[in-house]
């Protein structure tokens, strides 16, 4: 399988909006208890996440998972900081990236892949103002384009 294929859980589309992604990296996820039921579930929330690197190890912020209904005191918070699963080289190539300026790294999906959570993380340059305003107006001509063409084949 290619890099973020699986059953999708949760994507985020901010991500996307917000930066111009250059390279992909499929991550595994420490989960704790019954958040992987919540994941099962779909009841995940990645628009705000963000991705650090705290003393040579990957870990991902402000991921919400809801709890799961029936974890009564198994629950675990649904905001903290989860540990992703990487290679050495991985995160030395991630470090090196970051250092520069406006790089950051962000989840772009949450999926489940022979049974195991994975992120596909990305490392992306944020988008000015006007960068936006440009791909908001390249998809409109393009969805005009597809209008036109429809409809002249209808006749």
């Amino acid at each position: 399988m290619a890099k973020g294929q699986g059953k999708v859980i949760a994507v985020n589309k901010k991500a996307n909006h917000d930066y111009a992604i250059e390279e992909t990296i499929e991550a595994g996820i420490v989960l704790h208890g019954t958040e992987i039921k919540s994941v099962r579930n779909g009841k995940v929330q990645l628009r705000d996440a963000f991705v650090l690197i705290r003393n040579n190890e990957a870990w991902i912020s402000n991921m919400h998972i809801s709890p799961y209904d029936q974890g009564n005191r198994f629950n675990h918070d649904p905001l903290r900081s989860r540990k992703l699963l990487l290679h050495k080289k991985q995160i030395a190539t991630l470090v090196g990236q970051v250092k520069q300026d406006g790089y950051s790294i962000v989840p772009l999906k949450m999926y489940l892949k022979d049974g195991f959570a994975k992120v596909l993380i990305g490392v992306g340059k944020g988008k000015k103002l006007y960068d936006k305003r440009d791909d908001l107006k390249k998809k409109e001509a393009k969805r005009e384009m597809e209008r036109a063409f429809k409809a002249k084949q209808q006749y």
